[in-house]
């Protein structure tokens, strides 16, 4: 095997100064972690329209033991490996063979790919393993999967507090191999601010006079200082973006993104972490705050249209001051919901609970997802329903009943769909999300609920196609579900991007449908 131990040794050296009592199972956990990014990689490398592939190929029986996926290189070499299920989350590659030399280190592959700018991906793929031994390392010994309540109202074994759930996502993004990557933080700030190391976090308050900043929604007094604001910021900004000290705030629970928190009383606060977090520069543009009271309105205009299936968390309040480096978001908690006796469940930490009836379950959850997804996009509003914007409202029996959306920044709004049903087009929408190119809207809504959340609580390719006929079974046969139904399926090739620093936005991939038999 041949492995990079440089990301892995650096952080191991520093965990030995800051908290030397988990250096044990930091190196035990190096092993899955340099399978688990691999595994991500390896899907992406088959999967993805990566400019210096030529051909994918399979061998053995399909999806049989002992199946392999190859990639013919354009230089001629090949890649060889275990048969790359794209909708898999289970880490199962532990290594794969360029020219027959066997790698299980994802960074030191991407190495040898020599590919152009792999080197600073190579890079990213090393601190992503690295990372993801270090948050799989601070999980207690007895971190098993939260058992299902089975009927018993106000379960104990479930937790209670929206960032309890939240904290549960240790791995991070299923798909993406920079899956844990957190650029520019020590191994200090990694343990005292990510959540699935379940710190309690002192946000700062930097004082800005009103005049100078920019609000939009009503800024709640417990914010504000005479003629000032109090804008929330995280430390890390603070001490590395900002570069100055803030008067001590508000403890507050870091949720599965980071750079949101939720504050004492339940309200949740986005605060701009000027750093790239997985893929994007995690800042607040001065844009998205001058619309986010118009986008919250108007998104929640729409529920009424859902039947009762769909709650959107509003956004109380956003201020700037003048600058996405220094700016800050107040919505509700999604767990305002939940009736007594329900859970609100981020739909990214199902995959880590174990669920009544798993295959009935994903087909009645697959179900009520794809209703009211269709249901919007034929309206005119394409979610971006990935597992980090979507949750369920659970039955205290685990049942799926409703679901809650946050996060509008991404979504996609076509004029002419809202036109042809009679909704109005409110001013002041942001002009990036608005289109009719129907490739667009199908592309958000397919590439983050099915490509995303539905595949990644369905774990394979099978469980995704099962769960998949029985909800479709009884939908509307409109043409976006026709589309789904026999199109490829798009997801955003998340590889490509990071290949690809001179591109702007997103570039797709297009995955077997796994409702087909014909693409397996």
């Amino acid at each position: 095997m041949h492995r990079s131990p440089t990301a892995e040794a650096e952080l191991a050296a520093e965990l030995e100064a800051v908290r030397p009592v988990l250096g044990a199972r930091y190196a035990a956990a190096l092993p899955g972690a340099r399978a688990a990014v691999l595994t991500r990689l390896w899907r992406a490398l088959v999967h993805e329209p990566l400019p210096w592939t030529e051909r994918r190929e399979e061998s053995g029986a399909s999806r049989g033991p002992g199946s392999e996926s190859s990639v013919r290189l354009r230089d001629g070499r090949r890649l060889h490996g275990p048969r790359a299920d794209p909708y898999a989350t289970a880490a199962h590659v532990t290594d794969v063979r360029l020219d027959g030399v066997a790698y299980d280190d994802p960074a030191r592959l991407m190495t040898e790919l020599a590919v152009p700018h792999g080197a600073a991906f190579a890079a990213e793929l090393g601190h992503s393993v690295a990372s993801l031994a270090l948050s799989r390392a601070g999980q207690g010994p007895d971190e098993a999967l939260l058992k299902a309540p089975q009927g018993l109202q106000g379960s104990q074994e479930w937790p209670v507090a929206d960032w309890e759930w939240e904290q549960r996502v240790v791995d991070g993004h299923p798909y993406h191999p920079n899956c844990r990557t957190r650029p520019g933080f020590s191994v200090a700030e990694q343990l005292a601010y990510g959540p699935e190391h379940r710190p309690s976090v002192r946000l700062g308050l930097l004082p800005v006079p009103a005049g100078e900043c920019l609000v939009s929604g009503e800024w709640p007094e417990c914010l504000r200082d005479g003629g000032r604001l109090l804008i929330p910021v995280h430390p890390w900004q603070a001490a590395h973006v900002l570069k100055r000290s803030c008067e001590e705030g508000v403890v507050a629970h870091p949720l599965m993104s980071l750079r949101t928190l939720a504050l004492p009383g339940g309200p949740h606060v986005k605060t701009a972490l000027s750093t790239r977090l997985t893929s994007s520069v995690r800042d607040i543009s001065v844009g998205s705050i001058a619309a986010s009271a118009t986008l919250s309105a108007f998104a929640e205009s729409l529920t009424p249209r859902a039947d009762g299936l769909l709650h959107m968390t509003r956004t109380l309040g956003a201020a700037t001051a003048d600058s996405p480096d220094l700016a800050a978001v107040l919505r509700e908690s999604p767990r305002a919901y939940g009736a007594p006796g329900e859970h609100v469940v981020p739909v990214a930490a199902l995959a880590g609970t174990e669920l009544p009836s798993s295959t009935a379950w994903l087909a009645r959850f697959a179900r009520l997802a794809l209703t009211v997804g269709l249901r919007l996009l034929e309206l005119g509003v394409a979610l971006e329903a990935h597992g980090q914007n979507l949750l369920v409202v659970l039955s205290a029996s685990g049942a799926p009943l409703r679901l809650v959306y946050r996060d509008l920044a991404d979504i996609r709004v076509s004029p002419a769909r809202l036109a042809r049903h009679g909704v109005p087009l409110p001013d002041g929408l942001p002009a990036r999300i608005l289109t009719d190119d129907v490739t667009a809207l199908r592309r958000k809504l397919f590439g983050s609920l099915v490509a995303g959340a539905l595949a990644a609580t369905a774990g394979s390719r099978p469980a995704l196609r099962t769960a998949l006929e029985t909800a479709v079974r009884d939908l509307p046969r409109t043409p976006d579900l026709v589309a789904l139904c026999e199109n490829p399926l798009p997801t955003k090739a998340l590889t490509l991007m990071r290949l690809s620093p001179g591109t702007p936005g997103d570039q797709w991939a297009l995955l077997p449908n796994p409702l087909r038999a014909d693409a397996d």
